[in-house]
């Protein structure tokens, strides 16, 4: 079996955390036998400019591996672009969250620039031979004219020999965090608007008028080989998102058995069912502090580590291989359940 990967989100010496849930992807599927390619265009470098062009470069790379199958990670204008290009061979596009649910707020040429971007997603999910989506949230929001015997509902996997409970105290010593305190991680930059950082700051304020010492933490600028450190070193992860698909870092710190509190947000109300110590909370600051207040005046950790052994990177990889096969070979799909090839682990 041999892929040629085409995606805008990889890592890169400036960018070394961009994209790092495909490179992981593509590590475990090299680790499984399957021969694969990256062409990488570089969104955040090169602005939209980089898919001038690429149906062209699409055919040259075609000609040169001579892949089985392109897998198109996100969706959007490169994923409508290698749809429409390739033609003669599957082509797998993953979509994974804003590209079909848009995001929120910022500028008008940001609402203009997001409705267009699922427009092309769209298109790109009327061509595609196959199509993975992260969550159920998002299978619901592809277009009524898509087969859903050809949609895979395929989470993206946990390395769980990096992403695994860790000495609290000694990842705290290692950011140098004060022990004596209660730290809260806000997953994400602050800057992105769906991510809603305001409201994680104005819940973690109103938990420091409750009960003081409170420290309000974001992953920003971290190397992804770091993250665990950062996630082992909270005593709880706060996500506020108005937008998700299956967001990596609730699983990432469900591996850690790190205490989760979310807004009901893409499939983290699956993630959560049956881990201990972790709550959703309403898209309020103060539900959301009283349910940190919940985790923080407890003790212990979750058990999250034993709910994410279904979607560890391995078997993920293994699904989405039998995907591969199923689209090379052109087998008629037996849908699962009524939504199609649903596989949630």
């Amino acid at each position: 079996m041999r892929a040629l990967i085409v995606t805008n989100m990889y890592p890169t010496p400036a960018r070394p955390h961009a994209g790092a849930f495909v490179a992981a992807q593509v590590k475990s599927l090299r680790d499984i036998g399957i021969e694969l390619e990256v062409w990488h265009l570089d969104r955040q470098e090169g602005g939209r400019a980089v898919y001038r062009g690429a149906s062209r470069k699409a055919g040259h790379l075609l000609a040169e591996y001579e892949p089985d199958l392109v897998h198109v990670q996100y969706g959007g204008v490169l994923a409508s672009q290698i749809t429409r290009a390739v033609r003669d061979r599957p082509v797998l596009v993953s979509f994974c969250g804003d590209d079909l649910l848009g995001s929120p707020g910022g500028s008008m040429l940001d609402l203009v620039t997001g409705g267009l971007n699922i427009l092309a997603s769209r298109k790109a999910a009327a061509r595609a031979a196959g199509i993975v989506v992260k969550s159920r949230n998002l299978f619901e929001a592809l277009p009524g004219n898509v087969d859903r015997e050809r949609v895979w509902i395929l989470p993206n996997g946990v390395d769980l020999s990096r992403f695994r409970p860790m000495d609290k105290r000694d990842c705290q010593r290692r950011l140098g965090w004060d022990p004596a305190r209660k730290h809260v991680l806000f997953p994400s930059p602050p800057d992105r608007t769906e991510k809603r950082f305001s409201l994680a700051e104005a819940a973690v304020t109103q938990l420091g008028e409750q009960t003081g010492r409170t420290k309000l933490h974001s992953l920003v600028g971290v190397e992804h080989a770091n993250v665990p450190i950062w996630l082992n070193a909270a005593d709880v992860v706060l996500l506020t998102s108005s937008r998700e698909g299956s967001p990596n870092a609730i699983k990432e710190a469900l591996a850690c058995n790190v205490p989760v509190v979310s807004v009901n947000v893409g499939d983290v109300a699956e993630r959560l069912e049956g881990v201990a110590r972790s709550y959703l909370a309403e898209a309020t600051p103060v539900d959301l502090a009283d349910k940190l207040r919940r985790v923080l005046e407890g003790a212990g950790r979750s058990n999250g580590y034993e709910r994410m052994s279904e979607l560890s990177i391995e078997r993920v990889a293994a699904k989405l291989r039998d995907v591969y096969e199923t689209l090379v070979a052109g087998r008629d799909v037996a849908p699962s359940s009524p939504l199609g090839n649903v596989s949630s682990g």
